[in-house]
Parts: C-alpha cells; structure tokens; sequence
C-alpha cells in the first residue's frame, strides 16, 4: 500500500505515464506491426501507405476508445461498489450492462437504430431501467436491501435481459449480424467519431465522480453517519447512480457489454491507496483505462491473425478474481 499524499499523487503519475505507454503499444502493435516512428509520420507525413491507413483509422482510434471505456467501468465499479456496500457490485454483475445492451438490440431490431447518438441514448435508458429494476427486487422482501439479495437480483435482471437479447437476435438474422461481434464487449473497429459522441457525457461523469468523492469516504461510514455529518444521502445517491447509468451507458454504446473491469479495478485500486476514495477514483479510473487497452492487445494475439473480442480477454482476466473475492469471504451480508 502507498502511505501519504505526495507517495499517492507520484503513484497516480506513474499511472498516467503507464496509461500513455500502453496507448503507444496499442498503435504500433498488431497483426501488422509498425513503428513509433511511421505512427508519427502518419500525421506529419502522411504518405497513404497501408500503415498508416491502419493507425489513423484503426489503431488510434481504437486505442483511445479503449482507454475511455476503461476509465469509465472502474470508476462506475468504484461507484457502485461504495453504493451498495457490496465489494463485487459493478455494472455486469448487477445487470446494467445487460439491460443497456438489450434496449439497443431492441433498438436495432424494432426500430431500425444505427446511429452512436441513438445508441448512446437507449443504452442510458436501458442501464436505468435495469439498475432500477436490480434495486427494486433486492428491497423487497423482508430485512430490506442487502449485499447479498442486490448481488442476486442484479443476477437475475443480466439473465432476463441476456435471454430476451438472445430471443430478439434468434428471430433476426440481420440484427444478428450487425451486433454479435459488439454483444462480446470489442473496441475494435470503432471510429473516432463514435468515441466524440459519448465523450462529452463521459468527461462530465468522470468530473462529477472526482467531486463525489469525498462524500463517497461519508457514506461508507454508514448512511447514519453520512446523516449526522450534514450528508444529503438521497441526493448524493441519486447523482451516484446516475454517474452510474452515463458512465456504463456510454461504454456499452460505443464498445458493447465488457465484463469484470468494474470489479477487479477497484479492488487493486484500494490494495494501492487504501479506503479513502478521493485516492480510489482516480487511481481506479488509470488502472481501468490500463487494463483494457492492454486487454485489448491481447485479443489481437490470442487467435492470430483472427482478433478476440476484447470482452472475452476481461472475463478470463476477472472470473478468476471474481472466485477469490467469494472464496476469501470478502462477500457477506
């Protein structure tokens, strides 16, 4: 663990330097291997070479759709981890990813949808609805909202919603064609313009989720607590959850439904700074952003020269990771 301020601020440094080493990999690296100097040369030199037609319009772009979308899953992991109490809470666990992702399916099925606006729009309103109906289903019953009731009923809305996108793409060979690749969670082949689309509200997220922080070290002392110290504890959880909703909303629209950042990040993120979020969000949304670029030049090599999604790459990473957290008895009521 890194102890004191100037240690934690030098560590999130390294992070960034790390962050644009990993985005400089991500252009050179690949089924066709280039160099530092042709991806410069393709914007001061630009010559029309196959090169450079690669890192302009897919390696670059790739590259910083993947760095956007890491940031946003860990800090929406941060965010619903500290919400809820629960230390496996993140968007696809609680079915957020699921719901955003079978609203833009029903979109492209139903409604002929093809746009990265109206993708980013029906993913927000899929990802409400879900994290909305997980949150409803694990307050029922007696003995309230609990860890482990919110962890199932976030279960059951990614089952619904994976089975009804999986119903809707059976009876649509074009729909199925047109997303199967993005169902998988892949930032490749994603243009720079999709990325502006979204980046506005993800910017906005991230700034909002910085500011929140220090109310997240209140709240997790107990909702009692965050009471007495002058917390608005209904308002704070409303912005929450919406950061939430725009940060995993925006990320399924542009890169589809990628699993396990939201629960591995936080948790290396709190191994690094320890419990106090002003550290945890910042250091979570680097090592996010680290992790699924690297992820991503993974699946260029795994099945070579044919390309994993990216999504694939995250759940090989996070299912083992996921079993030791249950395991070491981290999850509790």
């Amino acid at each position: 663990m890194l102890y004191g301020n100037k240690i934690k601020a030098a560590g999130l440094i390294a992070g960034l330097l790390i962050a644009l080493i990993i985005m400089v990999l991500s252009v050179v690296l690949g089924y066709t291997n280039t160099s530092l100097k042709q991806a410069i040369e393709a914007y001061t030199a630009f010559n029309g070479s196959n090169e450079h037609l690669i890192i302009q319009l897919s390696r670059v772009p790739r590259s910083l759709v993947g760095m956007a979308v890491g940031i946003s899953l860990g800090i929406a992991g941060v965010l619903m981890q500290a919400l809820t109490r629960n230390p496996i809470a993140s968007p696809d666990i609680f079915g957020v990813n699921a719901g955003a992702g079978f609203f833009i399916v029903f979109g492209v099925t139903f409604l002929g949808i093809s746009s990265i606006q109206q993708f980013m729009w029906i993913g927000f309103l899929g990802a409400a609805v879900a994290a909305g109906l997980a949150y409803a289903l694990g307050s029922a019953g007696q003995g309230g909202l609990t860890p482990v009731k919110l962890t199932l009923a976030g279960a059951v809305m990614a089952a619904l919603f994976a089975s009804l996108t999986q119903g809707m793409l059976v009876t649509n060979e074009k729909a199925l064609d047109e997303v199967l690749f993005w169902l998988a969670g892949s930032v490749e082949g994603r243009k720079l313009s999709m990325l502006a689309a979204v980046l506005p509200a993800l910017v906005i997220a991230w700034v909002i989720s910085l500011l929140l922080s220090r109310q997240l070290n209140a709240f997790a002392l107990g909702e009692d607590v965050a009471i007495s110290l002058g917390q608005k504890t209904v308002v704070f959880k409303l912005a929450a959850a919406l950061m939430v909703i725009i940060l995993a909303g925006g990320s399924v629209a542009i890169a589809g439904p990628i699993s396990f950042i939201g629960i591995v990040v936080p948790h290396f993120a709190r191994y690094l700074v320890g419990n106090d979020h002003r550290w945890i969000v910042p250091y979570s949304a680097v090592i996010g952003g680290i992790m699924l670029v690297m992820a991503d030049i993974g699946a260029r090599y795994i099945i070579m020269p044919e390309e994993a999604p990216v999504g694939v790459v995250t759940a090989l990473i996070g299912t083992p990771f996921f079993i030791y957290i249950v395991r070491k008895g981290i999850f509790q009521k």
